[in-house]
Parts: C-alpha cells; sequence; structure tokens
C-alpha cells in the first residue's frame, strides 16, 4: 500500500488548489493509497514538512503550489539522507519548471502520472547554502518575483509581474552592475544588467530564456546581459521569445558546473522568485538531486 504525502500551499493558484487537491486524494483513497495532507502557512513550512517526510515512512511527496513551494520541497529533499519522489502539481502564478516539464494540470492526468510511477532524476541549482529547481538571478527587475504581494498574485495572476515591474523600471533605471565571473568556461569583470543561471529553459514564462537547457545534462545554464542602449536592450528582450536573444554581441550564453559572481555593491539574489540573501555567491549544479514524476 502506497502512502503519499501532499504538501499544500492554499494560496496558489487565485486559491483554487484546494478542489483540485481534494479531488486528488479522493481518487488516490479510492484506489488504495494512504495519504497525508500538510498546508502551508509560513516560508520554509514546505521544507521542513518535506524533511519530516523523507525522515518517515511516506514513498512520494504530492507538491501542490508555485514555484516557491516546489523550491522548498526541492530543498528539503537536498538536506535529507533519503531522497524520495515528488509529484508535482503547479498551482502557482508562473509554474516555470512544471510548464517546462509539460506536467498534467488535469486532476485525472495527474493521478494517471502517478499510477504510471515514471520517475526521472533531475538536477538541482545550489547557491551558497540554498538551492534552487529552476532559476537564480541578480539584477534589472530580478526582485520583482518576491517583491508582488500573495494577495496581489491570488487576485491579478501572471498579470500581478507585469504590473510590479511596470513599477520597478522608473526606479531602477537601468543602471549596470560591476560584476566578476569565474569560471572554467568563462572569467571577465565587466559592466552587466542582469544575468540568470538556469536549470531549465523557461524563466518567467519566457520559454526559451535559455534555449539549450537540459533539466538532467549535469550542467547550469548562464545568461549574462551586459550594459546596453535603451534600443540594443529592446531588441534583446523582443528577441527572448524565439531565444534569439543569445546571439546579441550584448548576450553571453553558455553552460557551467560551477560559476562565482561577485560584485563591488550589494546586489540581491532572486531564487526561484523569492529573496536568496546577496553577492558574492558560488552557483554550483548538484546532478541528479531531485526525482520527480513525468507523464
Amino acid at each position: 500500500m502506497k502512502k503519499a504525502k501532499i504538501i499544500c500551499n492554499p494560496s496558489s493558484g487565485r486559491q483554487t488548489i484546494q478542489r483540485k487537491v481534494d479531488y486528488l486524494c479522493n481518487l488516490l483513497i479510492n484506489d488504495g493509497y494512504v495519504v497525508g495532507k500538510f498546508n502551508t502557512e509560513e516560508k520554509d513550512d514546505a521544507m521542513i514538512a518535506t524533511m519530516k517526510s523523507c525522515d518517515e515512512d511516506w514513498d512520494f511527496i504530492v507538491a501542490c503550489g508555485g514555484d516557491g513551494t516546489v523550491n522548498e520541497v526541492a530543498k528539503g529533499i537536498a538536506k535529507s539522507k533519503r531522497k524520495i519522489p515528488v509529484a508535482i502539481l503547479s498551482a502557482g502564478t508562473v509554474n516555470d519548471f512544471a510548464n517546462h516539464m509539460e506536467l498534467p494540470k488535469n486532476m485525472d492526468d495527474f493521478f494517471q502520472m502517478i499510477k504510471n510511477e515514471k520517475i526521472i532524476d533531475v538536477d538541482l541549482g545550489k547557491v551558497n547554502d540554498e538551492y534552487f529547481i529552476n532559476v537564480a538571478a541578480s539584477g534589472l527587475l530580478t526582485n520583482v518575483g518576491y517583491q508582488v504581494q500573495p494577495e496581489a498574485k491570488a487576485i491579478f495572476g501572471r498579470m500581478a509581474y507585469y504590473m510590479e515591474g511596470a513599477r520597478e523600471i522608473p526606479k531602477q533605471k537601468f543602471e549596470p552592475i560591476r560584476a566578476k565571473f569565474e569560471s572554467e568556461e568563462y572569467t571577465e569583470e565587466e559592466d552587466i544588467l542582469l544575468f540568470l543561471i538556469s536549470n531549465s529553459a523557461s524563466i518567467g514564462g519566457f520559454k526559451k530564456l535559455a534555449p539549450d537547457a537540459s533539466v538532467s545534462d549535469g550542467y547550469l545554464d548562464v545568461v549574462i546581459i551586459k550594459k546596453s542602449e535603451i534600443g540594443d536592450l529592446a531588441q534583446i528582450f523582443i528577441n527572448i521569445f524565439k531565444g534569439e536573444h543569445v546571439h546579441h554581441p550584448n548576450v553571453s550564453y553558455f553552460k557551467s558546473k560551477k560559476i562565482k559572481v561577485e560584485t563591488e555593491e550589494e546586489v540581491t539574489i532572486d531564487i526561484d522568485g523569492e529573496y536568496g540573501g546577496n553577492l558574492p555567491a558560488v552557483f554550483e549544479v548538484v546532478p541528479h538531486g531531485f526525482k520527480i514524476f513525468i507523464p
């Protein structure tokens, strides 16, 4: 008899997640699964519940929420000795990782995915003592994710990010950051606007921001947008939709297992849409650090 622990952020997905979770619970219980459910209330609740589940005899976790919830579950797995698999039920505003992996949103399909037990190992990213399932970033507009209030995300969905971004642009004034990058593949000190270190191709709802990224290749994909005039910057962002921005002379794009980033000033890091401390930092891949169900 399989035991499933459901870890749910009840405020995700415009607060419709509870109905989906109740339906999934019924499907699992009627099929003979033992089901436990935990609702998060505060930051790190999902991580702590995951670590406890790994220490107990649960067979797998169902993580219900957005990228932040999935990040906490992945962090809990990374910090545990026993690595149990995770079924990701996306219910947040953007859900980059789940969308990239084309995970089912329909509950009957999601239940069938669990029943099929097709499980793969995917990489994680690590920055200092934190982990990320999808992306770590610094620079222009990368603080938008954790400045958007949960109430706004629940009401406006992805539009809340665009609204916050529109407010942030006049404040930031496209001021460049002096940054030093050190890795086997790329060592430079230069003026940049932002950089992204990604595990998947989809970031912030843009499906091809790191176009060659793979969640299981043992590498992180690094995108650096250098200091640019407004016209160049506009062209770069237009090309992001096609994944062609990486060919622009003001963009550096490469894969790396480990990279150190230093800045002269204090610069914050965004980790899967949440505040993740400040630079300097060392970013590295954790190969096959996370097991997930896929269709």
